[in-house]
This record gives structure tokens, sequence and C-alpha cells, in this order.
């Protein structure tokens, strides 16, 4: 399988869309289940990035410092990080994010300031930060352009060039235009961070992996400044159908979104059996069906659906549903035992010891 980074901007794009009110709890609570949905990479944050409260830009509900001591008490595995554009953030602002613990950071130029940059990419790398250089706007220059924007990014010591669709306006054959005059000038690995103004976000980010992306972004649900970014659920789903190995637990992330992501940010806007549905290739005409079994045997109807396109995704037959549910009542007994059984044998070590 091809290894690929997601990386999800809720607390930090997706800021945007709630007129900057994630406090530090919701960024701790956020950060907690993504990371049991196994994402790597979480950036948190005011939507402008370091300085941008400071700056006057518009407070947010937390101050930089407090986002940042939130995501490293909330994390034991993940990397958190925070955008930064020079002109908002001063120099110093990537000693206070590094002081504090923090991962990786992201550095935004338009992609005709690239100079810009420099000071706070070669700190960042100075600090031991893991640094992308993120190209906003990069549909505005020709693709050569980019390219070149790129090479310097990489020369001030980015780690990562991002191609930035800021407008959602890209489609896949413009992607490859860009990305292929990048690899014809650098050998910097690349991302992409795609808006879903023609609804093409999702789409766009899949066609940036299949040519050699090594990150992608996403928001729960899509959530940020505009019309939003590629669902980080609908990513994950579609980048795991395809074949990518991301780390990421599927029903896991469209849990979190449901529990920890939906209060705070409202309605989803596509439910989470839809997402399985699409991912495991299920008719919802059969939804009633399946949902009767899950409430009478008290079982996952996102599992018990995959389980069943297994067998058959043309129609769910009594017989298929009686195989399945028996299995994974079995399956469900067998842990049950598993569990009650390793729990005295765990006793007795401690009592020994």
């Amino acid at each position: 399988m091809k290894r690929l980074n997601v990386l999800d901007n809720t607390l930090r794009d997706g800021s945007y869309a709630v007129d900057f009110s994630f406090t530090a709890a919701d960024t701790a609570t956020i950060c907690k289940a993504l990371e049991r949905a196994g994402v790597h990479y979480i950036e948190v944050g005011h939507g402008g990035g370091l300085g941008a409260t400071a700056k006057g830009l518009h407070p947010a509900a937390a101050s930089d410092e407090e986002y940042l001591r939130a995501a490293r008490s909330a994390l034991t595995s993940s990397h958190f990080g925070m955008f930064c554009i020079p002109g908002v953030a001063h120099v110093d602002d990537v000693d206070l994010a590094a002081d504090h613990g923090m991962n990786f950071i992201r550095i935004g130029t338009d992609v005709t300031k690239v100079a810009e940059s420099r000071p706070f990419l070669m700190r960042a790398k100075q600090r031991g930060l893991f640094a992308t250089a993120n190209l906003m706007k990069s549909y505005a220059v020709p693709p050569k352009q980019f390219a070149e924007a790129a090479a310097q990014s990489a020369s001030f010591g980015a780690d990562v060039v991002y191609l930035v669709d800021s407008a959602g306006s890209m489609f896949p054959e413009d992607v490859l235009e860009y990305l292929d005059a990048l690899r014809q000038r650098t050998q910097v690995m690349f991302g992409f961070h795609g808006h879903d103004n023609l609804g093409m976000a999702v789409y766009n980010s899949l066609f940036s992996a299949d040519h050699g992306s090594s990150f992608v972004d996403g928001s729960l649900q899509g959530l940020g400044r505009s019309a939003g970014n590629a669902a980080t659920e609908l990513l994950a789903a579609a980048l795991d159908k395809r074949g990518y190995e991301t780390g990421i637990d599927v029903l896991r992330l469209i849990k979190a979104r449901d529990e920890c992501a939906c209060p705070l940010l409202g309605q989803p806007v596509f439910s989470a059996l839809d997402v399985v549905c699409g991912y495991s290739g299920f008719h919802t005409n059969f939804l009633p069906k399946v949902l009767d079994a899950a409430a009478e045997y008290d079982m996952d109807p996102a599992r018990l659906i995959i389980e069943l396109c297994e067998i058959d995704r043309l129609s769910v037959s009594d017989e298929a549903l009686r195989r399945v549910t028996s299995r994974m009542r079995e399956a469900a007994m067998a842990n049950q035992t598993a569990t009650a059984t390793a729990a005295p044998a765990g006793v007795a070590a401690r009592a020994g010891r």
C-alpha cells in the first residue's frame, strides 16, 4: 500500500467558520478524538496563524499559548502544529511555538511573496521543527513560476511545499500541470491543500496523491474558510478505498466527528452511514432492513454494512444477514470472554509482585 499523510486542520482553518470560537478545551477534546482515529498531523490555533489575535485581526477564544498547551496536554503520539504568516507573525513566534513542544509549522505566503518566508523557515529549522511552505493562491501564477517559488522555499529549508488552491478553483488537469512543473524543477516533497468552492476538494486531493503528494489536508465536515476544505472523513474513506495507507480508522474518524465535532460545529452535512455506504458500496435501498437487524442484535450498523458488502453488493438476503449477524455476535462474545479471562490474570500478576 502507498503511504500518505493526512493533515487535519479543523481546529485552524475551521476556526473561520465558527467565528474563531474554538476554546482551549475544544482543542484538547478534538485533538484527542483525532488521535484516537489515527490522524497523525493536527493543526491548531487561530485561522490566521501565530500572532493573529495579538495583531488584532480577530480575537480568538484562546491565545496562541493556550492552544499550544491544550494540544500538548491532549496528545501522546500525534504531531501538532500551527500556521504562520509572515507579517502577521514575528520570527519570535516560532520560538514561542517550539518552546511549547510544537512539532511542525506551516509558513504561508502568497505565491509571489516567498522571500518573506526565509527567516521563518530558517528559524523553524534551527529549532528542529518540521516545516512546510504553503504557497497560497498558487493558481495566480503560471506553473513554472509556482515551481520556481517551490524551489526557492526548499532552498530556505522547507521540508514540504504545498500547492494551495485557496479559491477552490482548480481542476485535476490544473493540479497535474502545476505538479509536473514542480517535479521538473525540484525534488522537494509536496502536499495539496484544496478548498471546495466547486466541489473538487476531495477529488483534487486524491489526484494529487496519485501524482506523488506526501501530504493532503482536510477538516471535519470540510469546515474552513469560504466553502471549506476537503472533509477529512470523506478524504480518509476515499484514500483507504483507493489503496492508500494513512493510519486512519475511518469509522473512528466518523465517530469523532459525530461525538466531538458536531456538538460544536452543528448538524453534519452528510450522515455517518452515507459515508459508510459510499466506502463499502452499499445501496441505501437496503438500509431499513440493516438498521432493523442492527437494533435487534445491538450491533453497529456501519460495521454490519461493511461485513455484508464483503458477501454481496447487489442485495441483502435474509440468509446473508443471518450469517453476518451470527458471525458478528460470535466475535463479540469471544472478545468479551477473552477480556473477562484476562482480568484475573492481570490481578494475579500484580498480586505476585
